[in-house]
């Protein structure tokens, strides 16, 4: 069988990052491949992720009791990461223990976000010290760059190398097409197209209803709608992965299979990032997401490509809109969007894998 390497964040301290890595080795085995992820190391981007890990409210310190709680968080990614097929590892900055493959899928995340904190400005990502006779992306993003600012020729030119490209939001779409003068496909993140592995999940159903909150530094406006819908309802609301305090109890520790049963046993959900969005759409859960500078790209991409813009609110959302937002069943017009872009990205990568 082929060598298939995938390159993407697989060690990222985030549940979206973990889950659209898992899901994307997991749909590519259903597609009949047998596909490794690229084991990439730097001490780098290791000390970068656990001082986002422990400090993630900054310029607020963590409280000291909250300290154990991350760093248990920490143990139970690395542990869940255990379950990738790993390559053989390499330094992220100097790949020269990468081996040849046939075919490397890079992607899915925010794998061209030359703002990133510490994968900004990685080659890696590009193409560069890659070794495959043929090189392709699935779902991946340039994240906050935004298509107005465009690509830089330098790496607009790495991205020549690739044979082919799909994107998961209409800003890196618009970015590709605009500088590289190519056609991009756009295609769902990897947990919307192969959700099996976040449904086969074990998880106990909750004892009492209860409204998730995902994200962190939320806009006090929001916090305060939120509330008082809340308490109307008498549902608490449940923080989980960050402190939130505005909510009525924290779940800091929870592992990433922890989060997808969280999520999926929530009344509603009420977040501010882009995979806060996905895990609601594929678990047909009502919910509200307010705008952050760093995701607003993504995640109003995601909304209207789905069709569930009407979730996204801002401060002048009435508040009689958050009861129609958490508690109606979401619009079934989006199943159908999501079962014809499940088609659409498919297809692409039966094709650029043949």
């Amino acid at each position: 069988m082929p060598k298939l390497g995938v390159l993407t964040f697989h060690r990222c301290i985030n549940y979206g990052s973990f889950w659209q890595a898992r899901c994307l080795i997991d749909g590519l085995r259903s597609l009949g491949a047998d596909p490794v992820i690229l084991d990439h190391h730097s001490s780098r981007v290791r000390r970068a992720e656990w001082r986002c890990a422990f400090q993630p409210l900054l310029p607020a310190r963590t409280m000291a009791s909250d300290l154990p709680l991350y760093s248990a968080k920490i143990r139970r990614f690395a542990d869940a990461c255990r379950s990738f097929p790993l390559s053989r590892a390499f330094e992220l900055d100097d790949p020269v223990d990468l081996e040849t493959y046939e075919s490397i899928v890079v992607g899915s995340d925010e794998v061209w976000n030359l703002r990133h904190p510490w994968y900004g400005g990685c080659q890696l990502f590009y193409g560069e010290g890659l070794r495959a006779q043929r090189i392709v992306s699935y779902a991946a993003t340039f994240g906050s760059l935004t298509a107005s600012r465009g690509l830089d020729r330098y790496w607009a030119d790495k991205l020549q190398r690739f044979d082919a490209i799909s994107v998961r939001d209409e800003n890196s779409k618009g970015i590709v097409e605009s500088t590289l003068g190519r056609e991009a496909a756009l295609v769902l993140d990897p947990c919307l197209l192969f959700p099996e592995a976040i449904a086969a999940t074990r998880h106990d159903a909750a004892a009492a209803p209860y409204v998730a909150v995902y994200g962190h530094s939320f806009p006090r406006w929001f916090q305060v709608a939120v509330r008082f819908w809340a308490r109307s309802r008498s549902l608490p609301l449940v923080s989980i992965g960050y402190r939130n305090d505005w909510a009525d109890a924290q779940w800091i520790d929870a592992g990433p299979y922890e989060f997808a049963g969280f999520i999926a046993d929530a009344q509603a959900v009420v977040t501010n990032f882009f995979h806060g969005c996905v895990f609601s759409l594929l678990n047909e859960k009502p919910f509200a997401c307010v705008l952050s500078d760093y995701r607003s790209n993504k995640v109003c991409d995601l909304a209207q490509t789905t069709g569930a813009e009407r979730h996204l609110v801002t401060e002048e959302t009435p508040q009689a809109t958050y009861a129609t937002i958490l508690e109606e069943a979401v619009e079934p017009a989006i199943a159908d969007r999501l079962v014809k872009l499940r088609l659409q990205s498919k297809g692409y990568l039966d094709n650029v894998l043949g």
